[in-house]
């Protein structure tokens, strides 16, 4: 590439030479041979003298349509120059800033937060940085459209504007991400927290969108260069500020939403081991290191085991036995939920086989999974491969899977026990149920939440709580299970409100299959045990009438 070419186009229009040395010829020509043709002409044709000579003539006219053609070429040249120079203005305008909001970008975000820091550390001043992540946006976009979701994020713009002072810098980095720098006083980061607050009460107020109104909540990260910037992992002293309010703001969306946090070092060594889990567990459901745990579940009245229920347990190479309420909501966040759920009841489906056909498998389903209107089929599909009796599984759902979308749970709830599929209401008392879905939705058992039974050491008011549900178990007449029985006086307590089935600490921890093989086999409920014990019984029996005399003698 030439230096001409580098220098770019409205730069060498500007600079064309061969444009301006045939304006410059043209006019040098017209003064040269119209000083000499034009009194000729003139006194050719007033005084009847001798014609001026003919090439001269030529010349004239020639040097005036060269000016005409320099002209109208300068007029070209420049309205080009100015459509190009308005061309740039916008492609600059595209680059820098977001062409729905009007706010920088990220790139363009990165150099202007880098020149005002400096601006700012030259008058003694610090700088925030403040992350802004809109809750729950996909649910906008999927119950009103995306074209509401794009006034959403356009009016959230407009808000940011009219609640931070001019001399801050705001930019959607993207999606519904925003984020904004502010100068402040490095003796006064409160103002920062006041500028916070003051933005959950403008954005969070109701949005009218086209007649709808849309409610908005925020999670917010906090940073800034007070205290100076740590080069962290080679990242530049902007890319840490961003770096760190993203960190900021991940920890309020984890602590629930609608809310900020500043940014503290050790919420980046939990963000990392975070990241090291989801790691493992994209992993190990690949490589099959999740593991299904059988607790038992037991008819309070008689004593007797009538089921158990499948609980996960991630058998990690590197953190050993990991509990689920760990692993849990992390696949379910990054999406690996159904693909490790569906792996571990097949995998009951199979050890479930070898029990006595009279014992229950109880299963949960994550709020996740009811979201997919072909949960249903999928888990039924799973039976048919697994040719395992539907009447002996009973999943549990949540409180929590009522609100999403009451008519698709119906739907599938309804299409499951068609065929046979129990289904019990679980952590009964945690969420929101009304009576109305109680009574309208097809559920077959609920199942209070340990919550409530461990409160029945105390046998003050927290007992009439538990006797509230099983009244209202009864009158619905559903089932009720109660979990989270670990010591002798929960059980009385329990023994005393009716028939129920439990399970809990009480009867023994949770067991991988083998323990609970070896279990059932010792007490004789394994498939098949009672067919083995009526044919030794026969054979006995056969053994005493063929030789009388010898078991007389025996006896």
């Amino acid at each position: 590439m030439d230096k001409t070419d580098k220098k770019g186009p409205i730069q060498t229009a500007e600079r064309d030479l061969i444009t301006l040395g045939i304006a410059v010829a043209a006019i040098l020509l017209f003064i040269a041979t119209g000083g000499s043709v034009l009194p000729k002409v003139m006194r050719s044709v007033f005084a009847g003298d001798s014609a001026p000579d003919l090439l001269l003539v030529n010349a004239l006219l020639l040097n005036i349509a060269l000016i005409i053609f320099g002209w109208r070429r300068y007029r070209e040249l420049t309205t080009e120059i100015s459509e190009r120079r308005k061309a740039e203005e916008i492609a600059h305008k595209l680059a820098q800033t977001d062409p729905l909001t009007d706010c920088l970008n990220r790139r363009s975000m990165t150099d202007a937060t880098q020149s005002l820091r400096l601006k700012c550390n030259a008058h003694g001043q610090a700088l925030a940085f403040v992350m802004i992540d809109l809750d729950n946006f996909k649910q906008v976009n999927d119950m009103n459209g995306h074209s509401v979701g794009d006034r959403v994020l356009k009016q959230t713009a407009q808000r940011l504007r009219d609640s931070l002072p001019k001399d801050a810098l705001i930019a959607r980095l993207g999606g519904d991400e925003f984020a904004f720098v502010l100068p402040f006083d490095r003796a006064r980061s409160e103002l920062v927290d006041e500028h916070v607050m003051r933005l959950f009460e403008t954005i969070g107020a109701p949005m009218d969108v086209d007649g709808s109104m849309v409610d908005v909540t925020m999670s917010i990260g906090v940073t800034s260069d007070a205290d100076g910037i740590e080069d962290t992992a080679g990242l530049s002293e902007v890319e840490t500020l961003m770096h760190r309010a993203d960190i900021a703001m991940y920890q309020a969306k984890k602590q629930g939403k609608n809310r900020y946090f500043w940014f503290e070092p050790s919420m980046e060594n939990e963000l990392r081991f975070r990241n090291e889990l989801e790691t493992g567990i994209r992993r190990g459901v690949t490589a099959g290191e999740f593991v299904p745990y059988y607790e038992q579940q037991i008819d309070l009245e008689s004593g007797d085991l009538v089921g158990f229920e499948m609980l996960a347990r991630w058998n990690s190479p590197t953190l050993g036995l990991v509990s689920p309420d760990i692993f849990i909501p992390i696949a379910e966040d990054i999406g690996v939920i159904a693909e490790l759920s569906e792996k571990l009841i097949i995998q009951a489906f199979a050890d479930a086989k070898e029990w006595d056909p009279a014992l229950t498998l109880s299963v949960n389903i994550s709020p996740v999974q009811m979201r997919d209107p072909w949960f249903a089929q999928k888990l039924l599909k799973m039976l048919h491969e697994s040719n395992f009796p539907a009447n002996r599984l009973e999943i549990e759902i949540t409180e929590s899977c009522l609100h999403e979308n009451v008519g698709m749970v119906r739907s599938m709830i309804s299409s499951l026990r068609n065929q046979g599929v129990l289904i019990s209401l679980d952590d009964f008392g945690t969420g929101y149920s009304s009576l109305e879905q109680l009574r309208s939705l097809p559920f077959d058992r609920l199942k209070i939440d340990r919550s409530f039974i461990s409160e029945l050491r105390n046998a003050d008011a927290s007992s009439k709580i538990v006797d509230a549900i099983v009244s209202l178990g009864h009158g619905l007449e559903m089932p009720i299970t109660a979990e989270g029985i670990e010591d002798q006086q929960i059980l009385d307590s329990l023994k005393e409100m009716g028939q129920l089935k439990g399970q809990g600490y009480l009867y023994g921890r949770p067991e991988t299959a083998r323990q609970v093989h070896d279990r059932l086999k010792e007490t004789g409920k394994l498939a098949g045990s009672a067919d083995v014990g009526a044919a030794e019984v026969d054979e006995v029996e056969e053994t005493e009438q063929a030789a009388p005399e010898k078991q007389v003698n025996k006896r």
